[in-house]
């Protein structure tokens, strides 16, 4: 990775926000292993956007 990408990261809260899903929700997918990648940073839990839009577009594109 070069300097010149750059990288959102989404809260905790963005990010269940954003898979429509509430915190309680996204916290058991973490627990299961069902939820986009996060990392901890300084205490708290990002998810980076592309992870968070790749894990959607996974999802629609294993839909039936």
């Amino acid at each position: 990775m070069t300097l010149a990408t750059t990288i959102t990261l989404l809260t905790f809260t963005e990010a269940a926000s954003r898979l429509r899903k509430t915190e309680a929700s996204l916290r058991w997918m973490m627990q299961t292993g069902a939820a986009p990648k996060h990392a901890k940073i300084g205490g708290r839990i990002y998810f980076r956007e592309t992870d968070v839009n790749r894990y959607i577009e996974e999802a629609f594109q294993t839909a039936s």
